[in-house]
């Protein structure tokens, strides 16, 4: 039986290709042209990538950067016109791909670069593989000068990562803490200042990284009021007594530095001026039965 041109022609035309945006086809380059290149994904027209879409980076070599050998994956962004046609991108693809990869990576609390990009109200903004996040001003180690930002790579840790709303947002303390973290030990005698005090607790900060000060490890005897004790921005000593990385957070107590139950309520500037030597005695006791 023979075939002719109009039946292959009502074959295809029969043929349902499905093709729908955000799917992902495979296909080789069929042609070029001076806006982009047309593309075989098997459908009844060449699919089309728009110059623009062929790659996060700036192509300026189509034919060299994308070989009429090489098949490849992309994602459609346009479905099917009058004549069949798909526009195809390997940019939106890249995008995809790298939300994909942020995602995991907060998952498993990695940290990340992050090129600074500009200024935007309350923080910067900054380049994450081709993503634009955002460092809120309370994320970052240099909150004064946020100009001299602009250009710098930071490392930050990934606090939300949401592709359906397009929202990535940023920590440069969280991952600069999360390096000094990894410096501390149990039992180390840290020097800082009081930067928040709060109803169950002390925060202090010390050489970039924030730890808690629990009321219950503040003295051995009942403190009612930590407003009555500290000021904000004093200066303290204080024993490291746990860690969790995982978690970022750093416990501290100066009850352990104590020579008797409420010494500390009495007689602080004595605990601080003898921490040092303080805090080899109450190592010991660390290490022999943990902290009460």
């Amino acid at each position: 039986m023979s075939f002719s041109t109009d039946d292959f022609a009502k074959a295809l035309e029969q043929h349902d290709y499905q093709f729908q945006k955000g799917q992902v086809v495979r296909g080789k380059v069929a042609s070029y042209d001076s806006d982009g290149a047309y593309i075989d994904v098997g459908g009844k027209a060449a699919a089309f990538l728009p110059l623009e879409e062929a790659s996060l980076k700036r192509v300026t070599n189509l034919e060299e950067f994308l070989p009429t050998d090489e098949e490849r994956e992309f994602m459609i962004i346009r479905e099917q016109d009058a004549d069949g046609q798909v526009t195809l991108s390997l940019r939106q693809l890249e995008i995809r791909q790298a939300w994909e990869r942020l995602a995991d990576m907060q998952e498993s609390n990695q940290t990340i670069q992050a090129r600074v990009s500009g200024l935007n109200k309350g923080g910067v903004t900054a380049d994450v593989q081709g993503i634009r996040g955002f460092i809120p001003r309370s994320h970052l180690v240099e909150r004064n000068d946020l100009e001299s930002l602009i250009g710098k790579a930071l490392t930050v840790s990934l606090i939300e990562v949401d592709p359906t709303r397009r929202r990535l947002v940023l920590s440069h303390r969280m991952a600069s803490q999360a390096a000094s973290l990894s410096q501390l030990a149990i039992g180390q005698l840290i020097e800082g200042k009081v930067v928040s005090l709060k109803p169950f607790g002390v925060f202090v900060d010390f050489e970039g990284t924030t730890g808690l000060l629990h009321i219950n490890q503040v003295s051995k005897n009942y403190v009612a009021s930590l407003n009555a004790v500290f000021d904000m921005g004093q200066p303290i000593k204080a024993l490291i007594i746990d860690l969790d990385e995982a978690k970022r957070r750093v416990s501290l107590s100066t009850k352990v530095l104590e020579s008797y139950p409420g010494e500390m309520l009495e007689k602080m500037s004595d605990v601080m001026a003898e921490a040092d030597v303080r805090a080899e005695k109450a190592r010991k006791n660390i290490e022999q039965r943990g902290v009460e």
